[in-house]
């Protein structure tokens, strides 16, 4: 009897945790686990960190083995065995190529964190779009459904009206009229909740539960720090997208000088030891070791070179402008995002306002109508604007969350800590 209380009370507790929302952090946490973009990213950036042992390997030296045996017939039947082995090392001692190649090694390491942690950025956007448009499809369903239940208590009072002869048939008319437009925007904001939940759903690898909402009476904080200008200049700075372009200038730079390394001369330490030996009448074996400096200058190589380094001072000139052009995209963004929260906070606040208003028009009404003062649609009137602008303002508080984020991104600073202080503002 005892187990079996138990067992009721373990299940009873796993039913609870099952029935639990759960919030963006954890959606997160799934989307690192699961995103495919996210793991091709991880991908790359193990595959960019080889580039620089790659590029080490030219500064060190290099060992090989190299032998064979040989059998030999000479015309009076004799016949010669032989056998040799050469064990040689090479230490570069002066390349100017490989020196830049081993700087390029390093930077392409430093480009590929960059554009991992761009792509975590874009990972954190990517989740909370996707999460706070479900919020909003959720929304629109539950204002839907409430409308279409206002509307349905009007229909019912004005059948009850036309019956007793207070009212006419056009107001039974108009109020069907609103129940069949909800009917039907119930099945779009269905249909439109699908869609989105397929779409978190594509990021995290699993069907979403149900999700944690807004805090009733959220208050959204302006962006710190207050001035547009240090948004714009920290992005021009920090932005992972000019990081990694000034980086790709940097290597562009380097290429130039690897290239006109065609020109100059090299030096390498040279080491081996040599051993022969000849099985014959007069068996022979030797051994012979040997170690210098050995150098080498480029004469000419029909304008190769040349041409290599035209075309690497080309695409400097490239890295050049796509670092402006990256510079001029993350300022842009900062301002749009800085605008969309500045503009959204306003607007959050008026539709506030709107709400306390419209709830005040409807109820007004409701009363004129129900003392003769007011016609049906009026009042279905009213219950549109209510609820309308209740879905408005539900959207405003998700984009306005969500461009609070895309601003810290346009500026570089976007973290993991950000998502949990926008976790804080939902409840389960």
């Amino acid at each position: 009897m005892r187990n079996s209380v138990i067992a009721l009370l373990i299940a009873g507790t796993c039913i609870a945790l099952d029935a639990q929302a759960v919030d963006l952090l954890q959606i997160y946490q799934q989307a690192l686990v699961n995103d495919a973009q996210y793991a091709s990213a991880r991908a790359a950036l193990r595959a960019g960190q080889e580039a620089l042992p790659q590029a080490r390997a030219g500064l060190l030296p290099s060992v090989g083995l190299s032998g064979g045996s040989s059998r030999t017939e000479i015309e009076d039947m004799r016949t010669v065995n032989g056998s040799s082995y050469s064990l040689a090392l090479t230490q570069p001692l002066f390349r100017w190529a490989n020196w830049q190649q081993y700087e390029q090694g390093k930077l392409a390491v430093a480009l590929s964190e960059a554009q991992f942690a761009q792509t975590r950025q874009d990972l954190i956007l990517r989740v909370s779009q996707a999460y706070f448009d479900v919020l909003a499809a959720q929304d629109t369903i539950g204002f839907v459904q409430a409308q279409k239940s206002a509307i349905t208590e009007q229909l019912e009072s004005a059948k009850r009206n036309f019956e007793v002869g207070t009212a006419t048939i056009t107001d039974t008319h108009e109020a069907q009229a609103r129940f069949d437009l909800a009917v039907a925007l119930e099945y779009a904001a269905q249909s439109d909740l699908e869609i989105k939940r397929a779409a978190l759903q594509q990021i995290i690898g699993s069907t979403p539960g149900e999700l944690a909402r807004l805090k009733t009476g959220t208050v959204l904080d302006a962006p710190q720090p207050a001035r547009i200008d240090q948004w714009v200049e920290s992005a021009e700075q920090q932005n992972y997208a000019v990081v990694g372009s000034r980086i790709g200038l940097e290597i562009a730079h380097r290429d130039i000088a690897k290239n006109r390394a065609g020109h100059y001369p090299s030096v390498d330490l040279v080491a081996s030891r040599n051993h022969t030996n000849q099985n014959t009448s007069n068996s022979v074996a030797g051994n012979t070791n040997v170690i210098g400096v050995q150098w080498s200058i480029p004469l000419f190589a029909g304008f190769a070179v040349d041409s290599r380094v035209r075309e690497a001072i080309a695409l400097e000139d490239k890295a050049r402008n796509d670092l402006e052009t990256a510079r001029r995209g993350a300022a842009q963004g900062a301002r749009q995002s800085y605008l969309g929260v500045t503009s959204g906070l306003a607007q959050v606040k008026a539709l506030e306002a709107a709400e306390v208003s419209s709830l005040s028009a409807l109820d007004a009404n409701k009363l004129g109508y129900q003392v003769g003062v007011r016609i049906n649609i009026d009042v279905l009137n009213a219950q549109q604007q209510l609820f309308s602008t209740r879905k408005d303002l539900a959207r405003a508080r998700y984009d306005t969350i969500v461009n609070g984020l895309r601003l810290k991104s346009a500026a570089g600073t976007l973290q993991e800590q950000d998502l949990q202080l926008v976790n804080g503002l939902l409840t389960r």
